[in-house]
């Protein structure tokens, strides 16, 4: 009894203090509050007693003193015609008089209950003085080394082949910590599987490219010496199946870096209005088989990031509307302000893309089966570098996709000043 007894006076004397501390606070704060009012008092009696003078009369000196019988107080200003004219201080005191008094009655209040707090501040107290008598309570109670044990003992039973497989003692003194090891085990096996996969399409996308390869190498060994057709043939293959080897090792090493957190941004203050408009027009040297349209805004529309990886964004999606559009319809850029945002669109006729592709559209190495089965099916990284670079922007993309009717990519930033 007498332990508590001094726990709830430590508790007191803390609360105490703390309280004393938002009280002094709080009287700063009034004070100050009161020097503002008197400043814009005094001000606003120094411009009264300017608009008393005589038109085409300055101020030249201003202060107040006893009149000449010594009674009351009068404020006196030394015009420009040296005169002195003298007023009353009494006719403005009569008009702040009330106002005055009412102030401070209610900062006299407000300071009087703000004094006696201490109850309320070792309310709010409380929970943290528990948590530490608690664990003051735990630290010297003895060691428990069974469960300690138990714990040792579940964790070596898990299996590593065995995604199912949690550890579990029974002992609900440790449900929290087998909680707590439980999920970071989940989230182990889920980025094995993620890396898993990720090397396993990576050598499912470089063995296509290196056995087309080899085979082109091996026609030219057999024939290309002597055919001439072979030989051309050969090497127009060579090279465009390595350009799509470098592109595609140059994507993986992007994802690499982004995942590793190795991918430099260099943030500025950029126009994306401008950005996108150089994109549009870029595109439009370079595919001469769609109709490209900008649709602009009237302002700058300016967003923090890098400038580069911004713009690459804007390619990739670009790029992927082109791809699956028919030659000769058209493909829309724009830029437009939101509140708090700012957003690009990409919108295309093309083939579109069903329910069930659209929620994996950002997957690496997806492509729906009618991408696969075209010539211009890519890499599957395309969109997912996109993601990638606006996620570490923190901007978002909604899409919006109709089968044989078109897709919209918009893409959110937000907005600064």
């Amino acid at each position: 009894m007498g332990k508590k007894t001094n726990e709830n006076k430590r508790m007191s004397s803390i609360a105490r203090r703390i309280n004393m501390s938002f009280w002094l606070k709080e009287l700063g704060n009034v004070i100050l509050i009161d020097i503002v009012i008197a400043f814009l008092i005094v001000s606003a009696f120094a411009v009264w007693g300017r608009k008393q003078l005589p038109q085409g009369v300055g101020g030249m000196r201003y202060y107040v003193e006893k009149n000449e019988d010594g009674g009351a107080y009068e404020y006196i200003i030394e015009g420009s015609d040296e005169k002195k004219y003298r007023y009353d201080v009494k006719i403005f005191w009569d008009i702040i008089e009330l106002p005055g008094i009412i102030l401070l009655g209610m900062e006299t209040i407000v300071l009087f209950v703000a004094l006696f707090r201490t109850a309320d501040v070792r309310r709010r107290l409380k929970p943290l003085n528990d948590l530490a008598v608690t664990a003051e309570k735990l630290s010297k109670e003895p060691m428990d080394h069974n469960k300690i044990d138990d714990l040792e003992k579940a964790i070596s039973h898990l299996s590593a082949d065995d995604d199912e497989q949690v550890i579990h003692t029974g002992d609900k003194d440790l449900q929290s910590i087998e909680i707590a090891l439980n999920n970071l085990l989940r989230n182990m096996k889920e980025n094995e599987k993620r890396q898993m996969r990720f090397v396993s399409d990576a050598s499912h996308e470089l063995r296509t490219p290196i056995a087309v390869i080899q085979g082109y190498v091996n026609m030219l060994d057999r024939w290309g010496k002597e055919d001439e057709q072979v030989l051309e043939e050969s090497i127009e293959a060579l090279k465009n199946e390595s350009q799509h080897m470098k592109e595609l090792v140059e994507q993986l090493l992007f994802l690499a870096r982004g995942d590793s957190g190795r991918q430099h941004l260099n943030m500025e203050k950029t126009d994306l209005n401008r950005m996108v408009s150089e994109v549009w027009e870029e595109s439009m040297m370079i595919d001469e088989s769609h109709r490209y349209e900008f649709r602009g805004t009237e302002n700058e529309a300016c967003v923090l990031g890098d400038v580069a990886m911004i713009k690459q964004s804007v390619r990739i999606f670009v790029q992927n509307a082109a791809k699956y559009s028919e030659p000769g319809t058209a493909i829309i850029l724009g830029v437009k302000e939101e509140p708090g945002y700012v957003s690009y669109m990409i919108e295309d006729e093309g083939t579109g893309m069903n329910p069930g592709d659209l929620a994996h559209i950002f997957d690496r190495f997806y492509r729906s089966d009618e991408a696969r089965n075209n010539e211009t099916g890519g890499s599957g990284l395309g969109l997912s570098i996109a993601k990638w670079i606006v996620d570490a922007h923190g901007g978002t993309i909604q899409v919006i996709s109709r089968a044989d009717i078109g897709s919209r990519f918009v893409v959110r930033f937000p907005k600064i000043a």
